[in-house]
């Protein structure tokens, strides 16, 4: 049975509930996070996830750096726009509008999954201009082969019938269907971990935005822009992911242009949500990679 998530119930054990607020901006009301102190760094979460997913790396980062991030547009507990801005292009505008309205100079920008194509499209676009991006597992792009001639049309087929999304939250999302499903990226998620997934897919408008981004998501608009990208970029990778190919990553790196600062890190054992399962590693690997930068742009 589908249950809408209730930010006053869900407040109660939802983490870093107490760094949590509302802000209106690009015509939605975004619930957005913002911990520690420092320079920002902006974290934009993957496809069907949240603020929740970001748990381990705010608290690993948090001594160092003000962490912000926010449910994207139909996630969690942010509104959903209109459609026509759930393509990658609308979704990186309204991030921008968001960021915009808490007036923040983003030093450095993390995406996981999705959330690294937004990031880049934004910087693409020059809506933000960081130091460095961090990509984990960043899906940059097209499936390949029959997942790609299968899966957006499924995706678009689904999100255009309003009671597919309904009918997802009504499944038997129990703890062991959602390990299932978390098991089948590569990823093994402690039990907390899992419950908070669990009540995502039972809610039917945090699938119906899932649903909507991936029925318009066309990687290929970023195909031009990284052609010209200049951003410092550092990539992390989970050995195991089964969701985005390891191999993506060192593609990526060819086709970007020579002289540009980049740098790979295959953590071992992690997979799609390496940031959920080894958050101290992935930390380690984001400081090492900020003093990188700091070191380039000084010499």
């Amino acid at each position: 049975m589908s249950e809408a998530l209730a930010w006053d119930r869900d407040r109660l054990d939802w983490p870093n509930s107490a760094c949590s607020r509302f802000v209106r901006a690009g015509g939605l009301r975004w619930h957005v996070q913002c911990v520690g102190s420092g320079p920002v760094m902006l974290l934009i979460h993957g496809t069907g996830a949240s603020t929740h997913s970001w748990d381990g790396l705010m608290s690993a980062l948090a001594a160092r750096y003000t962490l912000i991030a926010m449910d994207l547009p139909g996630h969690a507990f942010t509104g959903t726009p209109p459609v026509r801005q759930l393509s990658l292009p609308g979704i990186a505008q309204l991030v921008a509008a968001l960021v915009d309205e808490l007036g923040i100079d983003v030093e450095a920008v993390i995406g996981h999954s999705a959330g690294a194509a937004i990031a880049a499209q934004m910087i693409i676009e020059r809506r933000i201009t960081p130091g460095l991006m961090v990509a984990v597992n960043g899906a940059f792009f097209p499936f390949g082969g029959l997942a790609g001639l299968v899966f957006p049309p499924v995706a678009r087929l689904m999100a255009a019938t309003p009671m597919a999304a309904r009918l997802f939250a009504r499944r038997t999302w129990d703890r062991a269907a959602v390990e299932r499903l978390i098991a089948g990226t590569g990823s093994h998620l402690a039990p907390h971990q899992l419950e908070w997934y669990r009540r995502l897919l039972r809610d039917a408008g945090h699938a119906a935005g899932a649903l909507g981004m991936m029925a318009r998501w066309d990687l290929r608009v970023l195909a031009g822009g990284l052609a010209s990208w200049r951003t410092p970029l550092a990539l992390i990778v989970g050995e195991c992911d089964r969701a985005v190919p390891p191999g993506d990553a060192p593609r990526l790196l060819r086709s970007l242009p020579s002289g540009v600062p980049c740098s790979l890190d295959v953590l071992p054992g992690g997979g799609h949500l390496v940031h959920e399962e080894q958050p101290a590693e992935v930390a380690r690997r984001v400081i090492g990679a900020l003093f990188a930068q700091r070191a380039d742009a000084g010499s």
